[in-house]
């Protein structure tokens, strides 16, 4: 394939229909501003930011009771910029301004059940529960907290948290009991909503033990809601009466239905908790406030991804990943939800294909991984589903390969913007992402995001273009952290991202900015390999190994060694596969052409399974941490901690 030209340019009529080209045309009207091309407006919008966000306020439309004084205020603090001073409005009233018969939800399980909701539904659905919990004494400010799949009511007790002014946070139900303690036994809810079970994989599984044991351990917990999903909401739970009762009966204590009342906030008013993985310590509980997610995640949805209420937008997520909170605010453009719970590959490979044709999904966002699965099992949508609602694939969690670019073009749909999306729930949004009026390059992100300073810098701290480097966020932008929940001073939320370098924020991401102006991600910058004193994101390595059908996953570290750190390469085979010497020639060689010698692994060994965090990340510290006989932070952080013991005592490590 010809790498000089891109996979996909957008149509004319693309363009010229685009909100994009909408925001821009605007821009010209109020402010006489024209630009030739992305790179300019982006440029214009990080010099001129209270202007930039301003434009964007009006534009979203965002609905408020009172304006704001100015729009950014002490510009020169990062953290500490003040951003729309005497806005006030709600977050949720932003996402249920529609109240009519269109679609707002439809919920699916992996047991085949199917449920849909429309906008005027929903918003009846929330005005009960708020109703519900004001019976609770639930105030602006008390914690709301959700142990629940991706289903219909976790998108209602949210709404209605945030109508209230209260902080909602969650966690899928595969957490263990303690992972769900070390996240919520920080923050004290007042009441949890918890579901009595999720399906996955062909499998039922009950989590009637796990709510009790979370319920009795957090004393804060005045209410437990439990939400039927497998059907055993009825069963007796060993708690205190008065604490308990089942989703139907919690709403029915407020028939008839009340009037919905949104609080009016400030800007900076907490509206989520969202947690880090949890695998460098305790999970760091990280406040974000209800305005800068809405205009953050507006900004994205409409400028890059172009979504409107035309679209049916899904994204394949759990609750305990911050990309749940952004699809959500999809209802904020009017648009119809997908929500699925459950394997992606059950009861086929096909599964959410399938999904796509049925649903008529025109927006399909998912995981780097799910790509690469579907390309090893050999699939070729195109030939056997028709896909023609859809229009744009989005896809994070880690670096698409080039392999996983050209085969979504080969095989899924030739007319698509495919937007690999990076960024991460300490900004519950993305620094860099997807354009639908800009062309797809192999490998490439599509551009920085509009408002956000975005530089890779060399170790010395200057901004580099086309090498390697440390991506940094120069300048303030709404929807960083208000704040870590507990942390007086903000004394961990500064050792976090400004430890570094004062005033700039330093995202731990490894990558670079290439020519056409895109961005390729290298892995994360703590896990960077370094033989012989030269820098090598495991992304490199990742994206050779994935050429490989023998190869399933795997996971690569730098071992300390004789006064260096030499490649240790892990892999997961598919069944009935051996590691003989030819494969690892074969592995070693399409390392060697495609890279460097530096980045050919010293070892190559086989394991049965790679660590993952509760959000599907591959974990290469605690990999490292166990080859080099060092504790693990924290293994209730993992999805799968057993894995971890395949990497202890490895004997050809040894030598």
């Amino acid at each position: 394939m010809d790498t000089a030209k891109p996979l996909w340019r957008p149509s004319p009529g693309r363009m010229k229909n685009s909100q994009l080209q909408a925001f821009a045309n605007k821009l010209e009207h109020n402010l006489g501003l024209k630009f030739p091309d992305y790179q300019q407006l982006h440029l214009w919008s990080v010099n001129n930011p209270g202007l930039f966000w301003e434009q964007v306020w009006e534009f979203m439309q965002i609905i408020y009771s009172s304006g704001h004084r100015q729009v950014l205020s002490d510009a020169d603090k990062f953290p500490g910029a003040q951003w729309f001073e005497g806005a006030k409005l709600n977050f949720a009233e932003n996402l249920l301004h529609r109240r009519d018969s269109k679609t707002a939800i439809v919920a699916m399980l992996e047991n085949g059940s199917r449920r849909t909701m429309s906008y005027a539904e929903l918003y009846i659905e929330v005005a009960k529960v708020t109703a519900a919990l004001k019976n609770c004494g639930v105030t602006k400010g008390d914690r709301v907290a959700g142990v629940l799949p991706n289903v219909c009511e976790t998108v209602i007790a949210m709404l209605a948290s945030a109508s209230l002014g209260a902080i909602w946070s969650s966690c899928s139900p595969d957490f263990g009991t303690q992972g769900i303690l070390d996240r919520f036994g920080q923050i004290q809810p007042k009441v949890l909503f918890a579901a009595d079970g999720y399906f996955y994989n062909g499998k039922t599984i009950d989590c009637s033990e796990k709510i009790t044991e979370v319920s009795d351990a957090i004393d804060s917990i005045r209410q437990l809601v439990v939400v039927s999903v497998i059907g055993q909401e009825n069963r007796p739970l060993p708690l205190k009466q008065n604490q308990v009762t089942t989703y139907a009966d919690f709403l029915q204590q407020t028939s008839p239905t009340p009037e919905l009342q949104f609080a009016q906030l400030p800007f900076d008013h907490p509206l989520y908790i969202v947690y880090s993985s949890g695998t460098t310590g305790a999970p760091k509980c990280i406040v974000h406030g209800a305005g800068g997610t809405l205009v953050q995640h507006l900004k994205e949805h409409r400028l890059h991804v172009d979504l409107t209420a035309d679209d049916t937008f899904f994204y394949f997520t759990t609750c305990g990943w911050m990309m749940w909170n952004w699809m959500i605010s999809g209802l904020a453009s009017g648009a119809t939800l997908v929500l699925f719970d459950g394997s992606p590959f059950y009861p086929s490979p096909t599964a959410m294909f399938d999904m796509i044709e049925q649903e008529k999904i025109s927006i399909f966002g998912t995981s780097a991984k799910f790509i690469s699965s579907v390309e090893k099992e050999h699939l070729i949508p195109q030939e056997t589903h028709r896909l023609d609602s859809l229009k744009t694939i989005l896809t994070t969690g880690s670096p698409l390969s080039h392999e996983s670019f050209r085969y979504v073009y080969d095989s899924i749909k030739q007319n698509i913007c495919l937007s690999s999306i990076s960024g991460g729930t300490d900004i519950i949004s993305c620094f860099v992402l997807g354009n639908s009026c800009l062309p797809v390059w192999e490998g490439e992100i599509q551009c920085i995001g509009l408002g956000m300073a975005v530089e890779f810098w060399d170790e010395s701290g200057h901004p580099i273009v086309g090498q390697k480097g440390e991506m940094v966020c120069t300048h303030p932008f709404p929807s960083s952290p208000i704040g870590f929940w507990n942390d007086p001073g903000n004394v961990k939320y500064q050792n976090a991202y400004f430890e570094r370098y004062p005033n700039v924020w330093v995202h731990g991401d490894y990558g670079e900015v290439t020519e056409h102006g895109g961005v390729i991600i290298h892995g994360r910058s703590d896990a960077v390999l370094n033989p012989g004193g030269v820098r090598i994101g495991t992304a490199e390595i990742y994206r050779q190994v994935e050429k490989i059908d023998a190869i399933l996953e795997s996971i690569c570290i730098g071992q300390r060694w004789k006064d260096d750190v030499r490649v240790i390469l892990f892999v997961v085979l598919r069944e009935g596969i051996e590691l003989t010497d030819a494969l690892e020639k074969e592995i070693r060689r399409c390392i060697r052409q495609n890279t460097t010698a530096r980045h050919v692994p010293a070892k190559i060994i086989a394991v049965p399974d790679v660590p993952r965090t509760l959000s599907g990340k591959i974990v290469e510290l605690a990999v490292s941490k166990i080859v080099h006989d060092e504790l693990p932070n924290n293994n209730d952080s993992l999805a799968n901690p057993d894995a971890l013991d395949f990497y202890r005592n490895i004997a050809e490590l040894q030598f």
